[in-house]
């Protein structure tokens, strides 16, 4: 099992000005640790759980851009991007810029939005649940559709409308950039993962938990015909011991993960500073982790 690490607070001490340096850090950390993937939060507000509005948050994707500039070998991806946020034909264009300038190293990882104070605070509209997942099928539509250098457009959906489909550059990575979906919801997230995504990523609460839900998506892909074993499986981990850094309780809570077929357990500790974080606790993660069999 691999180890990714999602930073997901910017409440450095030194403030503002520290943040750039304290994200190159992270990087190289990140990459001496043997880590597989950074991500970062895409949201306008912090989360209420999470220190709240007040607290510093940063704009995702100019956040991974500075981060491919930084790194060079590992994933990079938002976790994840609500469809709300950005029209589908512009967010194709984002992932796609973040692709070619990292390498072939983007993620675009999508979900159907659920954090409704940011929405009105930035006055950025807020569709109910049903039409969110509605527009999420049709971005991942489109999305693809921008990825197809045989085909350039129209797209003609319900919420959205392009007369061209028109990507240049095109993406580094073949056939595209990896589509992760993020949530667990079995009638339409799910379903959408079996659909259309490389990749998805669970917030279990248990191995047991995790074993439903991967029936689930296993009985999704049956009825699409799809290869359930050729979509990435990605757990998210934010449990105190991360955060901590107690090695062992962390072990313990991940052993029973392992056996379930995921690839990658991406840990997110609620710290402002990663980048110390990922010499102490990710890099001995990273050599826990690669002994479970």
């Amino acid at each position: 099992m691999r180890v990714g690490v999602h930073i997901n607070r910017f409440n450095h001490p030194g403030g503002g000005p520290a943040l750039g340096a304290e994200l190159a850090a992270a990087g190289a950390a990140a990459e001496a640790a043997g880590v597989s993937w950074v991500s970062v939060m895409d949201h306008y507000f912090q989360m209420e759980f999470n220190g709240g509005a007040e607290d510093p948050m940063l704009e995702a994707y100019t956040t991974l851009g500075y981060l491919a500039g930084r790194t060079s070998t590992v994933r990079l991806g938002a976790l994840v991007t609500g469809v709300t946020y950005r029209h589908p034909g512009l967010l194709a264009k984002i992932a796609t810029t973040l692709d070619v300038v990292s390498g072939g190293r983007a993620t675009l990882g999508i979900g159907a939005a659920w954090y409704d104070r940011e929405h009105h605070g930035l006055g950025v509209p807020y569709p109910p649940i049903a039409e969110r997942f509605e527009r999420l099928e049709e971005a991942l539509r489109i999305c693809l559709q921008m990825w197809d250098p045989e085909n350039n457009g129209p797209f003609e959906g319900e919420y959205y409308q392009l007369a061209e489909t028109l990507c240049v550059p095109a993406p580094v990575s073949t056939p595209h950039p990896e589509i992760m979906i993020g949530g667990q919801g079995e009638k339409k997230t799910l379903r959408l993962v079996a659909q259309y995504a490389d990749a998805c990523n669970l917030i279990p609460s248990s191995p047991e938990e995790l074993r439903h839900k991967l029936e689930v998506l296993r009985g999704h892909c049956d009825t699409v015909g799809r290869d359930y074993d050729t979509i990435r499986k990605t757990i998210a981990y934010g449990a105190e011991p991360a955060t901590a850094g107690d090695l062992d309780a962390f072990t313990r809570d991940i052993e029973g993960y392992a056996k379930l077929g995921v690839d990658t357990v991406i840990l997110s500790p609620r710290l402002g500073e990663t980048s110390g974080w990922m010499e102490t606790f990710a890099a001995p993660a990273v050599e826990r982790l690669a002994g479970i069999e």
